[in-house]
């Protein structure tokens, strides 16, 4: 009775850590990629709209301007820059 217990205790202990530290890093991995949190970077995008399936509009803060691009499986067209406010 005592060593099904133990046997189990050293198999899913283990495992359950391997699962919690496997879940914190991908937490980490992806907590970057949130839409709300981008962190301290150069290149902020502050918007994206979807125009047709191929082919989308995004607002980008870089170096103190505001840039108006599109991207399509073409590559990516700048539209227009402004000062950001």
């Amino acid at each position: 009775m005592m060593w099904s217990y133990i046997l189990k205790l050293v198999i899913l202990l283990p495992l359950v850590c391997g699962l919690l530290v496997g879940c914190l890093y991908l937490w980490r991995r992806l907590e970057a990629r949130m839409p709300g949190n981008q962190g301290e970077r150069l290149l902020k995008v502050k918007e994206t709209m979807m125009i047709s399936p191929g082919l989308r509009l995004a607002v980008v803060d870089f170096e103190g301007r505001r840039l108006l691009v599109s991207v399509g499986r073409g590559g990516v067209n700048l539209i227009d820059k402004a000062d950001a406010q």
